[in-house]
Parts: structure tokens; C-alpha cells; sequence
């Protein structure tokens, strides 16, 4: 079904014209969808996305739909084969579904993680974020308490539930 999917999955490139909107899109969700007031300039990780991420075996990704940016996420290098999972954001009119945006978004992730030799991938959320909890379960992360995480684990100050996947 992904070669027929009208959702193009992608890595984001040096120099892409997509930065301003995969900023507005994460904001917009952020702020309109889930009321956390963060602004873009205290997310300096999406004014330098290639600096940020796409460093070690980090990356960020992007879901297109008809050359719109839908979706986001990203895997930041934490060191020790480990990688914390982060930005991952889907406009509301393309989550869940026929298309599996997000499913399509964490597979290239995990995909990539195997091929980078990846062990573990570490993430924090939002208590609110509850049909992301249960996603991120259904697709093998188990709950774990903050006194687990790495010491390389770069934790937000929304961040109170935290959740690791081993990756084979």
C-alpha cells in the first residue's frame, strides 16, 4: 500500500524550503490543539533541524501530503546506541485512518534505528497526549518512571510520562 499511499515519507534536507512550515504545523498543534504555551523561539531545535538531529544516528522525517508538510518525527542521538524520540506531530485531519501517518512516521523510525544499530528509543510526553500513550504502547514502548531514563536523556519541562522501546 505505500507505493499507491498519497502520504510521502521523507528525510528533511539540508537547505529545505519546508522549515517554516514543519515550525508552523509543530506549533500550531502545540498551541491551538493541546493549549501548551511554547513558542518557536523556545524550540531552537526547529530553527536548526540539520544541526539538532541529523547528527550520529539521529534524523528527522517528514510525512508529505501533495507536498504539504502532515506530519513530523524526529530520533536525536542521546549517545550509548540510544535515541530519544522526538517532535512527533500529525495534523488532526490526517491521524488515525485508511492512510497511518502516524504508524507510517514511527516505522521509518524504528526502520532507521535498526539499520543504525540502535538499542534502545527513549521518549517523554505529555500526561494529556492520551491517544498518543496508547499508540506508542500498541507499537511496543513500555512505560517507564523518570528515575530510568538515561542521564543523556534530554527531558522537557512538559515531559511527566516517559516511555522506552528496545529495538532488535
Amino acid at each position: 500500500m505505500n507505493g499507491d499511499s498519497p502520504i510521502k515519507i521523507e528525510p528533511y534536507q539540508t537547505g529545505s524550503q519546508r522549515q517554516t512550515d514543519i515550525a508552523a504545523m509543530i506549533v500550531h498543534i502545540q498551541q491551538q490543539e493541546y493549549g501548551i504555551p511554547i513558542t518557536l523561539e523556545q524550540q531552537p531545535d526547529l530553527q536548526e533541524i540539520e544541526a539538532f538531529y541529523q547528527q550520529g544516528v539521529g534524523n528527522f522525517w517528514t510525512a508529505l501530503h501533495e507536498g504539504k508538510v502532515v506530519g513530523t518525527i524526529a530520533l536525536l542521538d542521546i549517545g550509548n546506541h540510544r535515541v530519544a524520540l522526538r517532535k512527533m506531530f500529525v495534523q488532526s485531519e490526517f491521524r488515525g485512518g485508511m492512510l497511518g501517518v502516524s504508524r507510517r512516521l514511527l516505522e521509518t523510525a524504528c526502520s532507521w534505528a535498526v539499520q543504525q544499530g540502535i538499542q534502545e528509543i527513549w521518549l517523554g510526553t505529555t500526561p494529556a497526549f492520551r491517544a498518543a500513550h496508547r499508540f506508542y504502547e500498541k507499537h511496543g514502548f513500555e512505560e517507564v518512571l523518570r528515575s530510568q531514563l538515561p542521564s543523556s536523556f534530554p527531558v522537557m519541562d512538559v515531559d511527566k510520562k516517559f516511555y522506552r522501546k528496545l529495538v532488535s
